[in-house]
C-alpha cells in the first residue's frame, strides 16, 4: 500500500485501485467536493507523474480516453484546482508525490496495462442526483431529466422562458466548457430537433458564467 497525503487532499495505492479523496480544506474546489471520493482501477490509468513546482509540485493522473466520463465531458478543459484527478503537494511531501508517482508507473509496466482508448467506461458517473449553480442558472438532474431554474443573474428572455424541463429521452448533446477570457463559461444542452443555439446568455437551454472560470460543480 502506497500513501500520500497532504493539505489537498489524500491518494492512497494498493495496486489495483487508486483511492482518490480530497480533503475537506476550505480551499479545495466546489466541484471535487461535490464529487467527492473517486475509485480508479489500474486499468483505467494511463499515466501517472509529478510535476515540480516554485512552492511544490503537483501528482497528476492522466486516465485512459473513454474511461471516465467525467473526463470525457471536460476534454482536458477541467485544470488546477478544479482538476480531481490532480493534487496539490508542498515542498516537504515532494519525495513522497514522486515515490507514489514511481510506484503507480511500476504497477502499469509490471502489468503492461496499455494506454490507449477503452471501448466502454470503467469509472462511474457522478453520484445522482447532482445539482450546481453558476452565473445565471441552476441545473438539477435526477438521473430521468434536467430541470435548469434561473437565478437573479439571467437575462430577461430566460426569465420569460421560465424553469426548464428536459427529459433524458429528449437530449442529443451536452457541451461544457469554462469561461476564458472575455467569453462565458457554459452549460448547453441539446435536444432533438433544436438547431444550434443562441447566444449563452439568451439560451433557456444553456446555463452561462462569466466569472467563476469552471463554473463551481457544472461539470458534473
Amino acid at each position: 500500500m502506497t500513501e500520500i497525503a497532504v493539505p489537498d487532499g489524500s491518494w492512497t495505492f494498493n495496486g489495483e485501485m487508486l483511492r482518490i479523496v480530497p480533503s475537506g480544506d476550505k480551499s479545495v474546489h466546489e466541484l471535487r467536493k461535490v464529487l467527492g471520493e473517486v475509485a480508479v482501477p489500474v486499468e483505467a490509468v494511463a499515466s501517472c507523474g509529478f510535476e515540480p513546482g516554485r512552492k511544490g509540485g503537483r501528482l497528476r493522473l492522466r486516465l485512459r480516453y473513454g474511461a471516465d466520463p467525467l473526463s470525457d465531458v471536460v476534454a482536458g478543459a477541467l485544470s488546477a484546482p478544479a482538476d480531481p484527478y490532480g493534487l496539490a503537494v508542498p515542498k516537504e511531501r515532494v519525495g513522497a508525490a514522486q515515490y507514489f508517482a514511481d510506484e503507480v508507473r511500476d504497477t502499469l509496466e509490471i502489468n503492461q496495462i496499455p494506454n490507449g482508448p477503452c471501448d466502454h467506461h470503467l469509472l462511474p458517473g457522478p453520484a445522482i442526483p447532482v445539482s450546481a449553480t453558476a452565473g445565471d442558472g441552476t441545473a438539477i438532474f435526477d438521473g430521468e431529466r434536467v430541470r435548469l431554474e434561473w437565478t437573479g443573474f439571467a437575462s430577461s428572455e430566460k426569465e420569460r422562458a421560465g424553469a426548464q424541463e428536459l427529459p433524458l429521452s429528449e437530449l442529443v448533446g451536452v457541451e461544457w466548457k469554462p469561461q476564458s477570457g472575455l467569453g462565458y463559461g457554459t452549460l448547453r444542452f441539446r435536444t432533438k430537433g433544436e438547431g444550434a443555439g443562441g447566444h449563452p446568455q439568451k439560451d433557456p437551454h444553456c446555463v452561462s458564467w462569466g466569472i467563476q472560470r469552471f463554473g463551481g460543480a457544472t461539470a458534473l
